[in-house]
């Protein structure tokens, strides 16, 4: 049995004119969301002000979507004007391995933010100690690890299955689902465990942000209500973000391996809308962030007059 040595993307859409409005849509979000990630990036690195663990996890989260959203969005722009919207295997397999590895890098370092926001209101006067630079590099490698592994064993489980032909994938990119469907051999034994790796994933660290968010609640309960206030108001800019973050995830990976109509809308929402908006989410409810963009965006401003 022979395998194909490349895939059929149907894109977004198949309706040429949508295809050309879509374009600059498509284009215009995708070097927004490289724009405002790497803005809090630079700004967080270059900042002595910003030099709180959380800021730390903030611009590493900033980095990680940037390329989430680059291990699709490049091909997905081009395909938008291209008349031959095809992928080689090696490099829908690559596709494959790094959408699963960013994605999962994100959700451990989700919860490792949800760590420091438990010791920060649990544990303030430990605060420092406790989110050492250390245990922080610690938590940023396990994600990476983790995310590693977790893209790794997708990846073996793919590459192994015979793609005899069709070769249509109706989507904009290359995911289990569709990659399944395609399979010349029987995936009722197969398919489960591969939904498990992601479904697991999700719900394990979903299961930790919880139990994390009920005892910070748990704790507020001592607090005055100008404590609770300013407590709850450093948890909402993360609790906005996992929740962009874990229903797309949920609604793609916690269900059977079949093919809704609603996937690629999803797809397009976490992988493109949601790392556009988590730069802005950040800024817009911070205002020591913002205090310092203002300051660095003024001392470029005065070196460029010079």
């Amino acid at each position: 049995m022979k395998n194909i040595t490349e895939f059929i993307l149907l894109g977004l859409t198949r309706n040429p004119e949508l295809q050309k409005l879509l374009f600059p849509v498509v284009l215009i979000t995708y070097l927004i969301t490289l724009a405002g990630n790497l803005l809090i990036s630079v700004t967080v690195f270059i900042s002595p002000a910003l030099g709180s663990p959380v800021y730390f996890f903030l611009s590493c989260l900033s980095i990680i979507d940037g390329f989430y959203s680059s291990s699709i969005a490049p091909k997905m722009i081009f395909d938008l004007i291209s008349e031959k919207n095809t992928i080689s295997f090696n490099g829908c397999m690559t596709q494959l391995f790094a959408e699963h590895f960013f994605a999962a890098a994100e959700i451990i370092l989700l919860t490792a933010m949800a760590y420091d926001r438990y010791v920060a209101i649990c544990k303030p006067l430990h605060y420092k100690s406790i989110m050492s630079r250390p245990l922080r590099s610690f938590l940023m490698g396990m994600a990476g690890l983790l995310g590693f592994i977790h893209g790794g064993i997708q990846l073996l489980f793919m590459v192994q299955l015979p793609f005899c032909g069709p070769n249509v994938i109706d989507h904009f990119m290359c995911d289990l689902i569709p990659l399944l469907e395609l399979a010349c051999t029987d995936t009722h034994t197969l398919g489960p465990l591969i939904a498990a790796n992601s479904s697991s994933l999700c719900l394990l660290t979903f299961s930790m942000l919880v139990a994390s968010y009920v005892i910070i609640l748990h704790s507020l309960r001592s607090y005055s209500s100008e404590g609770r206030r300013k407590a709850l108001s450093t948890c909402a800019s993360h609790v906005i973000v996992v929740i962009l973050f874990f229903v797309p995830c949920s609604f793609l990976y916690l269900r059977p391996m079949t093919s809704f109509p609603a996937d690629k809308a999803v797809t397009v929402f976490c992988t493109l809308v949601t790392p556009m908006l988590n730069p802005l989410i950040y800024t817009l409810r911070n205002a020591e962030m913002k205090n310092v963009m203002k300051k660095l965006w003024g001392q470029i401003m005065k070196t460029s007059d010079k």
